[in-house]
């Protein structure tokens, strides 16, 4: 091996030209960006990739590349989110924690895209969800709280470990001026359940998103719609739960019956209650945090996996609370 100093070159052989596109991304700029965080020299010719540089750089450019081979060898896009997660888990020693990660994939988008959990926190959250019977999901937004959620619910409908899909979340910007809206109570709602659809259409399709909620077998329903009912046999997501108060949190999750598990998902950066008025989220992932059954994830910036800016905005502004939060009280 060369003295540290010296630069050398290690050669990466893909399997076809698709996985090479898939690495390599459009003009080539995951590969700039894998030269950024390492500091090594990749350079792409027909389906070699030459990593050129000191043997610490290489040995780390090409941990990352092999870390991401899940993505890349089944002709997905990696993209900054991929090899940031990698680099990450190399820099804590759990590469081998990741490189099991690449192999747990949930289920294919409509699209076609592998869906897959891309950090090792996701990896534990989605693990939790399929072990207990209500999990808790804290986190900022962008790191895949509901949609990972929504995927595993899917899945789990496919096989037929539930009978049906219930994803709920409260309307609280709405406040009491639903009824000045025009439509029906469904249309009054809908714009705030946007986000499940969203998240339905991705996994499923329009149309047959669409033929499941008109037999009830998917219900997206604002919370109001669960009191007084028993949720047996069913996946439910409760989603933005920052925006319930501790009487509806309470409320929802004493709706839980036999056969079903509950995910409650929500970013208590973002409480949208009137002031003075304590989420209910808080004070349900405080208190049953160690009770058998329950799981409580917390993600955090580094889980974020919506373009790359976004993960720096909330960074920012997690500064700005921190900051807020240290400044002497004025009497």
């Amino acid at each position: 091996m060369p003295e540290d100093g010296a630069r050398s070159r290690f050669i990466f052989d893909l399997p076809d030209p698709e996985a090479a596109l898939a690495l390599a991304g459009a003009a080539e700029t995951t590969l700039h960006r894998l030269e950024a965080l390492t500091g090594a020299s990749l350079v792409l010719r027909g389906l070699q990739l030459m990593i050129t540089g000191r043997p610490t750089q290489i040995e780390r450019a090409a941990a990352v590349v092999e870390l991401v081979r899940p993505i890349w060898q089944d002709g997905q896009a990696v993209s900054s989110v991929d090899l940031q997660a990698a680099l990450g888990a190399l820099s804590r020693g759990q590469g081998d924690d990741h490189a099991a990660m690449g192999e747990q994939v949930l289920a294919r988008s409509q699209t076609g895209s592998m869906l897959r959990p891309r950090t090792l926190r996701q990896k534990h959250y989605v693990d939790a969800m399929e072990r207990h019977d209500l999990t808790f999901a804290l986190g900022p937004a962008g790191t895949g709280k509901t949609f990972l959620a929504t995927v595993l619910a899917v899945r789990m409908l496919t096989e037929r470990k539930v009978e049906r899909l219930i994803l709920t979340r409260p309307a609280v910007e709405a406040g009491e001026r639903l009824g000045f809206l025009p439509g029906d109570l469904q249309q009054k709602v809908d714009p705030y359940l946007r986000p499940l659809y969203d998240a339905l259409h991705a996994l499923l399709g329009p149309d047959k998103t669409t033929v499941l909620l008109e037999k009830g077998v998917i219900e997206v329903a604002p919370l109001a719609y669960m009191r007084g009912r028993t949720l047996s046999d069913a996946f439910v997501i409760l989603d933005e739960a920052q925006n319930t108060t501790p009487a509806q949190m309470r409320m929802v999750l004493t709706r839980l019956g036999e056969r079903s598990r509950m995910v409650v998902t929500g970013d208590i950066t973002q409480v949208d209650l009137p002031q003075g008025v304590p989420s209910g989220l808080v004070e349900a992932s405080d208190v049953l945090d160690g009770v058998e059954g329950v799981a409580v994830c917390r993600l955090t910036s580094a889980d974020v996996v919506r373009h790359p800016l976004v993960q720096r905005v909330v960074e920012a502004y997690a500064s700005l609370d921190d900051q807020r939060s240290s400044r002497p009280v004025r009497r």
